[in-house]
């Protein structure tokens, strides 16, 4: 009797038992939901850059005019200025005081689980729901701050927050940087939880001050969860938006117009679709900037870990 022939697996069935494939079926989703609803956009962004498109008009191809526009515009070298001042000022304020909290909140201390909840609320609350709060607190009549330094006789009158061009710049600041701590802190946080508590003993016996030990055995194993942390916080910072429409929307006099409301303001009320998309397409360098940051940081990772 001939012997049978052995059926040939099917593709998927191949690609199902294969480790790889596996994993390649696991990610297609995320790599459908990517292409779709990341993809699309940034490349419909680049194309309305090199158009006269408006709303209601698909326009017509006009090359770099819109970048060449822009480059003679000082309403958008002021939002670039305002975008990196705005984003080095707070990022550095939200790294200092977010590890300084990570580093208290990692002692031990009574009702330190609370204290790390209560810490996640700045976080946790929605971007308007706390513009709005800080629009109430930065009222230019009826602000707290004002009132109480009235009340302690420090200034006579109310302070005008959001009205004079640098207070407004240092209000919106203030106001991310409430917002980002939580995130940079308790990130920080776990990354300090993953260093051995046997290497500051052994440096403390060594006779390792707690200055040296922070900076020789703490910052150094620290440094690439800083990367990430960091690189995300600029992100997040770079492409500010809630916060900014709904304190100032760009006021006074485009004191506070970051990139990212300048273009809404052109492409949406003004209906510039073209030349928002150039404004949004200009912030791409400053974001790969933060992303090879990163890049970079996860490589010094790898060496601190003994890879090649």
């Amino acid at each position: 009797m001939p012997p049978v022939p052995e059926r040939k697996a099917s593709f998927w069935s191949r690609l199902s038992e294969s480790r790889n494939g596996l994993g390649f079926l696991f990610m297609l989703p995320a790599a459908v939901f990517l292409l779709f609803f990341l993809t699309y956009p940034l490349g419909l962004g680049v194309w309305l850059g090199f158009t006269d498109a408006r709303i209601g008009d698909s326009g017509e191809w006009i090359g770099l005019e819109n970048y060449i526009w822009l480059m003679d515009d000082p309403v958008f070298w002021l939002s670039v200025f305002n975008t990196v001042f705005y984003t080095f000022i707070a990022s550095v304020l939200k790294f200092g005081l977010g590890l300084w909290l990570a580093l208290l909140l990692n002692r031990h201390l009574p009702f330190k689980n609370l204290f790390r909840a209560i810490i996640l609320l700045p976080w946790v609350v929605p971007t308007v729901l706390s513009a709005l709060a800080f629009w109430w607190i930065f009222d230019s009549q009826f602000s707290i701050i004002s009132w109480v330094l009235m009340k302690w006789g420090i200034i006579s009158q109310p302070i005008n927050f959001l009205g004079d061009p640098w207070n407004a710049r240092a209000s919106v600041i203030a106001a991310n940087v409430w917002r980002g701590i939580p995130f940079v802190a308790i990130s920080l946080l776990a990354g300090l939880q993953t260093i051995p508590q046997s290497l500051n003993e052994a440096a403390a016996i060594d006779g390792a001050t707690p200055w040296q030990r922070f900076t020789k055995v703490t910052l150094p194993l620290l440094t690439p969860i800083i990367a990430v942390v960091m690189t995300f916080s600029v992100l997040f910072t770079f492409t500010d938006f809630q916060l900014i429409y709904v304190l100032t929307r760009g006021g006074p006099v485009n004191a506070t117009h970051l990139m990212a409301t300048l273009s809404f303001q052109r492409a949406i009320p003004g209906g510039q679709l073209g030349e928002g998309a150039a404004i949004a397409v200009a912030m791409i360098p400053f974001l790969l900037a933060a992303i090879l940051f990163s890049f970079f940081g996860l490589q010094r990772r790898k060496w601190q870990q003994g890879a090649d």
